[in-house]
Order: structure tokens, then C-alpha cells, then sequence
């Protein structure tokens, strides 16, 4: 699906990039600051699903949609509630409240991408979650750059407020966006949380010693809560 972005504020196109990124189904084809350049696209290129903001200068979100003769799919982002019972008025896939979580994010696509098929009793759930159990990568913003990284690849995960930091051996990537977001987007088999501010690759594991690990010669604490699942873990491959 094309989707275009439609918000006048950079830190929301940020993280609806960010989201869209790890969309395989999903492609990008421009980022809007409001609804004048967004009309502009929509006349030039085949729009499939559009992240709309409702309140933008010049013109509302929901008054830009009701100019519009054959709109795209649309998914309200929003930080006001009030505007809810004009979204469904209006037929709008969602209406997603800022700010926005990327579960309720994924829920809102599955939606776009379940009314986008011909056959309605295919369930909408499985065709992005399926893709992406599988992937060994991820990518994440870094830089205004998109920079795929390889699960194997990643030491560790540090967190810093509404930033996580990925140790690999190419040294760190800093990207904007929190440790649980991320961590949903981790496969369980290959990465656990051993503290409030740290996610680990149980492969890269050197040293177990009391209440820390060692990987690539850092010392990792390990929370009280998560201790006794990474010895479970540790124990089953212990010789």
C-alpha cells in the first residue's frame, strides 16, 4: 500500500516513519506538513492509506477530507479526543490518539490492510505479523538514515529515556523511540530484558556472574525481576 504522512509536526512524522518502516507491505511515498502539499501529492500519485492530523494550520484534517471526492484510506492521528465522532462520520479506517503506541499503530494498519482485500474472510492479522516473525533484521532511524541491523549483530540495548542505543560490532546506533516499543519487535528466542534499561542477545553472553552479565567485555545488570528466568535460560545449555 502507498501511504502518505499529513501532520505538521516533525517529531510525528518521525515516529510514523519509523513505524512504516517496519511495514514490508507498506511503502512510503511522501511526508506532508499539511494539506495543501498533501492535496498536491494525491493528485500526482497513486495513494492507497493516509496518516492524517486533524489539527493543522490553514485547513483542519477533517475538513481537508470532506474536500476530497475519492480519498484514500485515512487513519486519524490526533492528540484530541473531542474530533472522535466526526472520524466515524466521515468513514475513517481509525483514529489513533497521540501519543501513539506502535501496538495501536499495527491494530489501525491490520485494519487498512484487511479492508484493502477482495476476499473478507481472510483474517488481517497474519500477513504483516507472519513477515515479520521471520526477518532477522530490523531497521531503525538513525542519522535522518534508515540502517538495517541484523538481530545476531546487536551485543545489546541500552535505554535512555525516549532513546535506545544498539551496541554492535560497528559500534552504537542511537535511534528515537522507547525500550518497550522495541523490545515488541524483538523475537523472545534471541533477546531478553535483564533490567529496566537494558535488552541483551542471550547469544552474546560471555560471563553469568552473580547479578550481572558480561557481553563484549561490558557489564550488564541484571534486574531482581529478571533474574531467575535468565539463570532457567542459562541452565538449559549448561554442560
Amino acid at each position: 500500500m502507498n501511504v502518505i504522512i499529513v501532520d505538521d509536526e516533525p517529531l510525528a512524522h518521525e515516529i510514523l516513519e519509523n513505524y512504516i518502516s517496519r511495514f514490508p507491505s507498506l511503502n512510503l511515498v511522501a511526508k506532508c506538513n499539511n494539506a495543501i502539499e498533501a492535496f498536491e501529492v494525491l493528485n500526482t500519485q497513486e495513494v492507497d492509506l493516509m496518516f492524517l492530523d486533524i489539527q493543522m494550520p490553514q485547513i483542519t484534517g477533517i475538513d481537508f477530507l470532506k474536500t476530497l471526492s475519492n480519498p484514500p484510506k485515512v487513519i486519524f492521528t490526533t492528540a484530541y479526543s473531542n474530533y472522535a465522532l466526526d472520524s466515524y462520520e466521515l468513514n475513517v479506517v481509525d483514529y489513533l490518539l497521540k501519543p501513539i503506541a506502535f501496538e495501536r499503530f499495527v491494530k489501525a494498519v491490520h485494519k487498512a490492510i484487511g479492508d484493502k482485500k477482495d476476499d473478507t474472510t481472510v483474517e488481517t492479522t497474519t500477513p504483516i505479523a507472519s513477515t515479520e516473525e521471520k526477518a532477522d533484521y530490523i531497521f531503525v532511524k538513525a542519522d535522518k538514515k534508515l540502517i538495517k541491523i541484523r538481530f545476531n549483530d546487536i551485543f545489546y540495548i541500552e535505554g535512555l529515556k525516549d532513546y535506545v542505543i544498539l551496541h554492535t560490532p560497528n559500534g552504537r546506533t542511537v535511534t528515537l523511540q522507547t525500550m518497550k516499543s522495541l523490545e515488541s519487535k524483538l523475537p523472545s528466542d534471541i533477546f531478553m530484558r535483564v533490567h529496566r534499561s537494558y535488552i541483551i542477545n542471550i547469544k552474546r553472553i560471555d560471563i553469568v556472574e552473580g547479578n550481572s552479565v558480561h557481553i563484549n567485555k561490558k557489564t550488564i545488570p541484571i534486574g531482581k525481576n529478571y533474574k531467575e528466568v535468565l539463570l532457567e535460560i542459562v541452565n538449559k545449555n549448561r554442560l
